[in-house]
């Protein structure tokens, strides 16, 4: 199996595609197999999702419907809100597994990965790669 971690800065956005980080790890490895992408984070989570078109602020809003930052969390710790950032991970998957075919991430031709994290309290997060050769 072959490994890395990325690093990522999210004080200027709170989703970030990593679609590109992820095709380039895939195509180092070559070959067929599977990648699992993870954020071992407890306020984080992963969208496959269209990037570009509105999709974000469409996946933002809807969030913010399920999780309203003022709903009055028993989790209250850092800044208001942060009770919803921690369930975020149960609504989007800390871990995605993408087909790996020739060398390259098998995503529909709309679909990007992308890291979704609302905590503004701590904005360097690491997202785990992992390939498993087929």
């Amino acid at each position: 199996m072959k490994s890395d971690v990325l690093s990522l800065d999210t004080s200027r956005s709170n989703f970030v595609d990593i679609t590109d980080a992820v095709g380039r790890f895939v195509a180092e490895a070559g070959g067929d197999g599977l990648v699992n992408v993870f954020v071992p984070h407890a306020t984080a989570g992963l969208a496959l999702i269209e990037t570009g078109s509105g999709s974000e602020s469409d996946l933002a809003g809807a969030i913010d419907r399920v999780l309203p930052r003022d709903a009055g969390y028993a989790h209250k710790h850092g800044s208001p809100g942060h009770g919803a950032d921690h369930l975020l991970p149960a609504f989007l998957s800390p871990s995605v597994s993408i087909p790996v075919v020739d060398g390259a991430v098998a995503l529909g031709t709309w679909q990007s990965i992308v890291m979704v994290d609302l905590n503004a309290d701590n904005p360097t997060r690491k997202v785990r790669l992992s390939f498993v050769a087929g």
